[in-house]
């Protein structure tokens, strides 16, 4: 199986409640973020959302969709969401929430790896299409989300964590 390590960071001029509370409300993300074509929730988890289930439907720029589901198994209020996919991508998912200033910052970072046969068979080379691939979609993420919050995003970065080299924000 492909493996990969993504980080996005957005920075949006936004109070960090209004924030968490969107990204933590992704029953609405298709609403607002062009990648998410659907989203279902298939168990509801304790008081707290531990062990909910959560059921996505994805697809960027590129004709295909990439559909997971995933179980939270860490919610701590204005600070983390975490949880494990599995599906047609495999691993953790995880959301970490700062303020900087006036500034929140949200930080996106998958470690997963792809379970569909094909994208598996040609990763060697369509790698770094794949990857640009998630980096639109988060960068529409980013934008949706500013626009959701009536706010300013005021900057957004994408990082390939197993880059060979030192890691290199990808322009969108």
């Amino acid at each position: 199986m492909a493996e990969y390590r993504l980080l996005t960071i957005w920075r949006i001029e936004a109070p960090l409640e209004e924030v968490y509370a969107a990204i933590r409300d992704s029953l609405r993300w298709p609403e607002w973020w062009p990648g998410v074509r659907n989203v279902e929730q298939v168990a509801p988890g304790d008081t707290d959302g531990i062990n909910s289930v959560w059921r996505y439907s994805w697809q960027g720029p590129l004709p295909y969709r990439v559909a997971f589901e995933v179980c939270a198994t860490r919610i701590e209020k204005l600070v983390a969401i975490e949880g494990t996919a599995r599906g047609d991508l495999e691993g953790i998912g995880r959301w970490h929430f700062s303020r900087q200033d006036a500034v929140s910052v949200i930080s996106c970072e998958w470690h997963v790896r792809s379970t569909r046969w094909w994208m598996n068979l040609i990763a060697p080379l369509a790698r770094p299409m794949f990857i640009r691939n998630h980096a639109l979609v988060m960068a529409q993420g980013g934008e949706g989300l500013a626009r959701r919050l009536g706010a300013l995003l005021v900057g957004q970065e994408h990082i390939d964590l197993m880059a060979a080299t030192v890691p290199r924000a990808a322009k969108v």
